[in-house]
């Protein structure tokens, strides 16, 4: 049984309903985040501000409603048996919130707006030149694409949608897991020429790197391949952004990973096989009760097409080397899996035996990516 201490609550005193209307509703929906992560500290990652922010609202919040809400554990907090009715309640107002907009919002045919939030990368490269076919398809529909590697807050409702390389954990949300990215060693035909190609894992020490440090990708992964403390002395560019980091890559400053996919959308690079390879899982997360908006239904439709294995097999569970794409854009429609098993077939024979792979659901089941499930 998990020890739990509170904290100093003696000048509390229950608040009548008057005082109600005191209460921040930012508040609220910050509270209901701390509890969703049971961590004063993880909620403030996620709401990008400070632990000492989250705690003073926390507290403050506590004070205009009269009541503790948060029990502090070895773990983080739990709720108080108030804190649970007050989450209850809050859930009950976003219910509503949403309601009101599934209310206004049922003519398709009329403008409205959705708000996409995705990973830089994602939404630069792949999502954005596809939201022609999009509009084509939903005319009316204004699509505010939020492209950053902050996870955005959907039980604030921050966006309606998330794309995002970092598996949400809050309960209270709905996730699917979209598909996989495999990050390949990639460098332009400009940098082979003047520099030349490593052979191995090990020539990459002789060489430069384009590095990329950001929220959602997990640090350390390129030393924990090549078994180094760091990479201080060969990294040339290090940068937060996907987009600069591709485009340093394809300008020759140094090799970079990549999606695979990187060929089918035309970059100007070349796959570096020297046995490294790293998988990492695409999930699409959402509140439950924006379901309740059709609008919201018809644009998570589109998305889930947008990574559909067979029309674009770069985000199938397995790993197929980027050469089989040369030649196939990104919207081939007649793309199957035939054609491409055949060139996977022959390019497999060249293949470096020691390609490494890995990734936040690589040990979970291979439909798991069909599955709409509660997170946990």
């Amino acid at each position: 049984m998990r020890k739990s201490w509170h904290r100093g609550d003696a000048k509390m005193q229950r608040q009548s309903a008057i005082h109600f209307e005191r209460v921040s509703w930012d508040d609220l929906r910050l509270f209901a985040s701390a509890a969703g992560h049971q961590s004063f500290r993880q909620a403030a990652f996620a709401l990008k501000t400070a632990s000492s922010t989250v705690t003073r609202r926390i507290e403050r919040l506590e004070t205009e409603l009269g009541v503790r809400l948060f029990d502090r554990v070895p773990e983080g907090v739990v709720l108080t048996a108030d804190g649970r009715q007050v989450l209850a309640a809050v859930q009950e107002m976003t219910r509503a919130s949403l309601g009101v907009r599934a209310a206004l919002d049922r003519d398709t045919a009329s403008r409205g707006l959705i708000r996409c939030a995705v990973t830089e990368g994602i939404g630069t490269f792949w999502l954005l030149p596809k939201l022609g076919e999009y509009h084509a398809r939903s005319p009316y529909t204004i699509v505010d694409l939020r492209c950053a590697m902050d996870s955005a807050d959907l039980l604030r409702l921050e966006a309606d949608v998330s794309i995002q390389l970092v598996q949400p954990t809050n309960p209270d949300l709905l996730v699917r897991r979209l598909g996989y990215l495999h990050i390949y060693p990639f460098a332009a035909r400009s940098y082979i020429e003047k520099h030349g190609a490593p052979g191995n894992p090990l020539e990459l020490f002789q060489h430069r790197i384009v590095d990329q440090t950001s929220p959602q990708f997990a640090d350390g992964v390129l030393q924990g391949y090549l078994g180094a403390v760091d990479l201080e002395g060969v990294v040339s560019v290090r940068t937060n952004a996907s987009t600069a980091h591709f485009y340093a890559v394809e300008l020759g400053i140094g090799i970079g990973g990549l999606p695979t996919y990187a060929i089918p959308l035309g970059a100007d690079v070349i796959p570096l096989d020297i046995g490294l390879h790293h998988r990492v899982d695409v999930w699409l997360a959402y509140h439950p009760e924006v379901r309740r908006v059709q609008r919201v239904v018809d644009f998570i439709d589109w998305l889930i097409e947008q990574f559909d294995p067979i029309r674009f097999p770069w985000f199938r569970e397995e790993f197929i080397h980027p050469n089989a794409f040369d030649g196939f854009g990104p919207d081939e429609r007649d793309l199957r899996f035939d054609g491409v098993d055949r060139l996977v077939a022959d390019l497999r024979v060249n293949e470096p035996r020691q390609t490494r792979s890995g990734g936040q659901g690589a040990h979970e089941a291979q439909n798991g990516n069909r599955a709409e499930t509660k997170s946990t």
